[in-house]
């Protein structure tokens, strides 16, 4: 999860996804990419922004879902990072259609998945705890 301090208030970089829903930057580990590569890849990939920070773990969430006659069953580890300068630019060849920054709390109540809403409210906490 990318945050920004805008105006002293902490914000959150929101992507759409190819759902049409407000979402996090997320992905896949690619080659023997750890996980915190491949979160900072993932969000420069969606969002054309590249973490000048890649800081502590938030959390893992996990869900499934349906893929043809089969379930997937995916897990994703999301770290905050921060991200001072640049504008977020909607990545289309990733199914990304729109990228927003917005006040932490804002940002959580715009994500539908409850599991990613959890992510966003954990990090409002983490940032507030570090004192960023």
């Amino acid at each position: 999860m990318v945050v920004r301090s805008l105006a002293g208030v902490w914000h959150a970089l929101l992507i759409r996804d190819p759902y049409g829903n407000w979402s996090l930057p997320k992905g896949h580990i690619e080659g023997g990419e750890s996980l915190r590569e491949a979160a900072a890849r993932e969000v420069e990939e969606e969002t054309g922004l590249t973490p000048e920070e890649v800081g502590p773990k938030i959390a893992t969430v996990d869900w499934t879902f349906r893929h043809g006659r089969g379930i997937v069953h995916k897990y994703c580890t999301f770290f905050l990072m921060r991200n001072r300068f640049g504008s977020a630019v909607p990545q289309h060849d990733e199914g990304i259609s729109e990228c927003r920054w917005l006040p932490v709390p804002d940002a959580a109540a715009r994500i539908v998945y409850e599991n990613t809403r959890a992510v966003v409210l954990r990090a409002h906490d983490m940032i507030a705890e570090a004192g960023w």
